[in-house]
């Protein structure tokens, strides 16, 4: 990257098809004005993002992964943002012994009327990660 270029980062989002998916769509529909840093990935619920998922997304290059699913209590699946909160935090501790940032990964809850905030939430995750720096395994021929 030359020196008057500014990094930015490569973010996948796995969005709630019910919920999050619809906020971000509000989002572009309002035409809210957010970086373009993430590439989103519908999925049914914020529960069936698989640890094998975010660990693909940073073999593959993303310097972060962000997922996005419906208010607690809100689930279309009764219980699957709760299921989804607990996965994400065993997934944080084992990402970071292996030397990945927590700061890399972040669990949200947007509904599908909240538009605005789909574009904090990416707003606010891509300037962390910004911080952060690239991906120390980007570029590395992993995969």
């Amino acid at each position: 990257m030359a020196e008057n270029e500014e990094f930015m980062p490569k973010i996948v989002g796995f969005l709630c098809n019910w919920c999050s998916y619809a906020g971000a769509d509000l989002a572009g529909t309002s035409k809210l004005k957010m970086p373009s840093s993430l590439t989103p990935i519908k999925v049914m619920c914020s529960s069936r993002v698989d640890p094998v998922h975010i660990a693909t997304a940073f073999l593959r290059g993303a310097d972060g992964v962000l997922i996005a699913g419906c208010h607690p209590g809100d689930c279309h699946y009764d219980k699957g943002n709760y299921y989804a909160r607990r996965r994400i935090a065993l997934t944080i501790k084992v990402l970071e012994s292996l030397g990945l940032e927590s700061e890399r990964i972040r669990l949200s809850w947007v509904s599908a009327s909240e538009g605005p905030r789909f574009k904090e939430v990416v707003t606010e995750f891509t300037e962390q990660i910004k911080k952060v720096g690239p991906n120390p395994i980007r570029g590395k021929g992993v995969l």
